[in-house]
């Protein structure tokens, strides 16, 4: 794993290669969805005011060096294709977030769910049928 030292103005703090900034997170989320991508295919996916043309370009260019992101070459322009699908980046985000903040534990992530007063009643229902569900899964696949 390659580890990136960035300072800024207030403080200093270690960001790892296959961690993703917003920007970078943002463009990355216009490529899964295009799937494959020239750079102006890119910028057009932002909402106005865009952001200079430039500053997406840079972003690419990390996004390839990171190795998020490939690129075809024909003649002097490039399309861009991600190198993982969003699930499995979603997947592995979701890992870590469970491993720093939940010291590793799917249950007390759940829990922070259920102790949460945005959720409803038929919105714990509803988790609670899709765990119910995923049980029964798990269940007939180990018969």
């Amino acid at each position: 794993m390659t580890i990136n030292i960035v300072i800024n103005k207030k403080m200093l703090y270690i960001r790892c290669m296959n961690e993703l900034t917003k920007a970078e997170e943002q463009v990355m989320k216009y490529v899964w969805r295009l799937e494959k991508a020239f750079l102006k295919d890119i910028v057009e996916q932002f909402p106005e005011p865009k952001p200079a043309y430039t500053t997406i370009s840079t972003v690419v260019r990390v996004l390839v060096k990171k190795k998020f992101l490939q690129f075809e070459t024909y003649g002097k322009i490039r399309q861009y294709y991600a190198t993982i699908s969003k699930d499995n980046y979603f997947k592995r985000h979701m890992k870590e977030v469970i491993g720093n903040f939940f010291n590793g534990s799917p249950s007390k992530f759940a829990l922070f769910f259920t102790n949460n007063e945005d959720l409803d009643l038929t919105e714990l229902e509803n988790m609670k049928h899709l765990i119910e569900h995923k049980i029964e899964q798990l269940k007939e696949n180990n018969d």
